[in-house]
């Protein structure tokens, strides 16, 4: 690895990218006002970076691995010019965050050692290093050509007679290593070589050759693929995995981590490869120690580091102090504590020798056990407000050690003792598990004693400890032990039966509840339907005039007499009575323009003869349904169509309208290609009038009953946050300007309701682990626009299924739609008659109470339906009235 100064450039550089342009150090212009309010302001700004500096070194001594902390302390040193601290605070981030080794880092600083070379042994230091380089990263196919080709210039510009056989070994090594232009080196050679170039020379370069079109795919594919590109490296680890040489699978996996440095389950396998393979103890702690520099937050590379170690003889000072800095890496979860707890505890265990009563080992790992619950208890539950240890594995593992190694068991039922105290009373495998161990080193008395207390606090499987304590009474009990267990747990069962008979009972009261609520609103929901359906009755509605009913009308008014009304005006000719009354019913005379309203009229009946929109299902590969859609939305076929243009060619567009012609808000969108529609897809939840459009697959549900399309994982992502309690004005800029304060942002989404309305939450995503967990330490509890968010990170719960019985038995009492025609249920099916002129189709003989009497035979069938009327019928009825 490069030196420390290196890093620590490397890291310099790295936070200058950071820093906002106009910084005093960059070189950015400012403007001296000269007056004392800008002093002033300078002062306070002063007094503020000071402070804020103050927090910074604080939060950095509690979490040394918060890496944006560390950036914002370089950068705030840099503007107060302190040079000392900000010296010092660079050199301390080096020596956390490790500088990746690459062919460029390892070709600069063999270049920067040539600087030395007047010194006593320089030449040799030299060599050293471009030696180390060429172990590191000598076998890069695209990039080691460049350090070869230095180590031979620096040779060359030293060329001594005994120099010669060097320049020709490194020709000889290099031809031997499939590399990029590796045939310019080989012409290079024979030009400079006197002599011809030797037979196993020409073998090794042949085969190198070889072996270069084999890897050209690989690298052909990471030179076109974008980052990370773990996919492509990990078809190139698994193809150098096949061909079995460490060398060249060390170098692909460093390469792949100089790209990757923080996916932990990369630096998990490079691992468990050296682990397994080399075994070799500097590279394997030195690879260990890099992992857990660039993924601090990951406990699983903690342990394998700890048990490396180990495994390699290091020291326990060493390993101790390295399992204290695993505590202060700052994980996300609180069961992480626990896991890295209990590895090293297994640690101490393994280094006691139990044959001794007492001995130093002993005495520390007991300590170590009682810190680790104290540690538990206090730090850990205080931060997650939670142990992360419900079930208190570690004081278990704690009394299994003092019971079985220890013969101590006196200690390990006090700590039994204390674990059933934190909640565990009511589980019967903990009693069990008590119950064992005293039978495996304690004595029938205390066996007796656990069994009995099991009986009178286990919840959940009472019958169960109830068998065993018979059983131990059946086995090794007296007559007066088997009575007394008999009655200790029949009297247990008949309160738990009695409980159980309650419950059940309460929760049949409460399905019954829900039924007698359900049907209550099933009735409300029918009384307003028919509410609504006679109101339309009473309303009516306006019927076309065909052209022959306007010919009988118009020869009605030429045969009738002009009469006048009698009154103290002018009299009204009974045909402009006519006209303004048929104008009521929608047929005004034609010289007479419309009104706004009709015209909206006629365009709504314009669209009943929209014929229904029907879909074949053969073309859902083609087709996207699209919806929640505003119903407002003027000629959605042209909206839509400039909407999904982009996307491919668009075969067809077929928006779904209601039988008064308004549009559902729903429509199907068919392409010419099938790749369009999965294009498509991609403009799902974009906003269209202030609505998120929602863009699915197209699948026939009767065929795919289960089938659900949801956007976003279900699952934990540790890279992403969730946050609530945002005010609802709160925007994504907003929320993106907090939010980029500790870490690259990757996307940000709002979560809106079906209106497009927000509801106070939000999923950040953030580039890496590292910046999603330090974002949650310090934005959880924030205050914004005076609303405290809390943020977590993402981990939604499963949702609950509805059960299958119950649907299928929902479905036995499903009431089915009524059928109506292809133009749906017209308005023309209400009588235009006035109530004063409706007559009895059917007269049958009354009542005593007046009310018409029906046969059984005629009420079940429907009431004939009128005899249509033409206008000419209307008004000869009312002329006759």
């Amino acid at each position: 690895m490069a030196a420390a100064g290196a890093e620590a450039s490397a890291v310099a550089a790295e936070e200058e990218k950071r820093l906002p342009e106009g910084d005093p150090e960059s070189g950015g212009d400012s403007e001296d006002e000269g007056d004392s309010d800008s002093s002033g302001d300078g002062e306070d700004e002063e007094k503020e970076n000071e402070a804020e500096i103050q927090r910074l070194e604080e939060q950095l001594s509690i979490n040394a691995f918060d890496y944006n902390c560390h950036l914002d302390l370089i950068k705030l040193l840099r503007q107060e010019g302190e040079l000392i601290k900000l010296r010092r605070a660079r050199q301390k981030m080096s020596e956390l965050f490790p500088l990746t080794e690459g062919p460029e880092i390892w070709l600069e600083y063999a270049q920067y050692s040539i600087g030395g070379i007047g010194q006593e042994g320089g030449i040799e230091k030299v060599r050293s290093i471009f030696e180390r380089a060429l172990t590191a990263v000598g076998l890069h196919v695209t990039k080691g050509t460049a350090l070869w080709e230095a180590y031979r210039e620096f040779e060359n510009a030293i060329l001594e007679t005994a120099q010669l056989e060097k320049i020709h070994t490194l020709f000889r090594r290099q031809l031997g290593i499939p590399l990029l232009d590796m045939e310019a080196s080989y012409a290079e050679y024979e030009e400079w070589s006197e002599d011809p170039i030797p037979e196993t020379t020409v073998k090794s370069y042949k085969k190198a050759l070889q072996q270069l079109e084999k890897c050209k795919p690989y690298e052909e594919a990471l030179l076109g693929a974008e980052p990370p590109k773990l996919a492509e490296y990990q078809a190139y680890i698994d193809f150098e995995m096949k061909a079995g040489d460490p060398a060249r699978i060390q170098l692909i996996y460093e390469r792949a981590l100089a790209e990757n440095c923080l996916v932990p389950d990369l630096w998990a396998r490079y691992n468990q490869y050296l682990d397994r393979q080399l075994k070799v103890k500097e590279l394997v702690l030195s690879a260990h120690d890099r992992a857990v520099r660039n993924c601090p937050w990951t406990v699983g590379l903690w342990i394998r580091y700890l048990l490396a170690m180990e495994r390699h003889r290091v020291d326990h000072g060493i390993i101790s102090e390295m399992f204290e800095k695993a505590l202060n890496a700052g994980f996300i979860q609180a069961t992480d504590y626990v896991e890295i707890w209990q590895a090293y505890l297994d640690y101490l265990r393994r280094r006691v020798d139990f044959t001794q009563d007492s001995s130093k080992e002993l005495e520390e790992l007991r300590s170590a056990f009682a810190r680790a619950v104290e540690y538990l208890k206090q730090e850990v539950e205080e931060r997650f407000s939670e142990s992360g240890d419900p079930s208190c594995t570690i004081m278990q593992n704690w009394a299994r050690v003092e019971a079985r190694l220890c013969n101590n068991m006196q200690k390990a039922r006090e700590l039994w003792d204390n674990i059933m105290t934190k909640g565990n009373a009511k589980y019967a495998n903990m009693w069990l598990e008590y119950y064992n161990l005293e039978r495996a080193h304690g004595d029938t008395q205390h066996c007796r004693k656990a069994l009995h207390r099991a009986v009178q606090c286990t919840s959940d499987y009472p019958e169960h400890v109830c068998e065993v304590l018979l059983t131990l009474e059946r086995i090794e009990g007296t007559l007066e032990d088997w009575d007394a267990a008999v009655q200790k747990t029949e009297n247990r069962l008949a309160r738990v039966n009695e409980q159980r008979a309650k419950a059940a009972e309460k929760e049949a009261a409460l399905a019954k509840q829900e039924e007698e609520k359900a049907e209550q609103r099933k009735q409300a929901r029918a009384e307003k339907k028919a509410s609504k359906k006679a109101k339309k009755n009473r309303i009516g509605d306006k019927r076309k005039a065909d052209d022959d009913d306007e010919g009988e009308w118009g020869q009605e008014e030429e045969e009738l007499p002009s009469k006048r009304h009698k009154g103290d005006g002018d009299g009204i000719h009974l045909e402009e009575d006519m006209e303004v009354e048929t104008g009521l019913f929608g047929r005004s005379g034609p010289e007479k323009p419309d009104r706004p309203g009709n015209q909206k009229e006629k365009a709504s009946t314009s669209r009943k003869d929209i014929p229904k929109v029907l879909h074949d299902s053969s073309k859902d590969n083609v087709t996207v349904f699209v919806s929640n859609l505003s119903y407002t939305m003027a000629d959605p076929e042209v909206k839509l169509k400039e909407l999904f243009e982009g996307c491919g060619e668009v075969a067809e567009i077929r928006p779904v309208f209601s039988n008064k012609g308004t549009f559902r808000g729903y429509c199907y969108v068919e392409f010419k290609e099938e790749k369009s529609a999965l294009q498509a897809l991609g403009l799902d939840r974009k906003v269209v009038e202030g609505r998120p459009m929602f863009v699915s697959p197209c699948v026939d549900k009767n065929k795919n009953p289960d089938f659900k399309v949801f956007r976003y994982s279900t699952t934990l992502e540790k890279h992403k946050l969730f946050i609530s309690g945002l005010p609802f004005s709160c925007t994504k800029e907003e929320l993106e300007d907090v939010c980029k304060a500790h870490g690259n942002v990757k996307d940000i989404r709002l979560v809106t309701n079906r209106a497009g309305k927000p509801k106070g939450l939000a999923y950040v995503e953030y580039e890496n682990e590292a910046q999603a967990s330090q974002a949650v330490l310090k934005m959880d509890g924030l205050t914004m626009k005076e609303h405290v968010i809390k943020v977590a990170i993402s981990n939604p719960p499963l949702r609950k299924l509805p059960d299958k019985p119950e649907a299928s038995r929902a479905s036995q009492f499903a009431v089915p739609r009524q059928v109506y025609g292809a133009r749906g249920k017209g308005r023309t099916q209400l009588s235009m008659m006035p109530r004063a002129l409706q007559r009895q189709s059917n007269p049958m003989a009354k009542a005593e109470n007046g009310m018409v009497q029906n046969s059984p035979a005629t009420s079940s069938q429907p009431p004939e339906e009128p005899k249509k009327m033409s206008n000419a019928d209307f008004a000869k009825m009312l002329l006759k009235k």
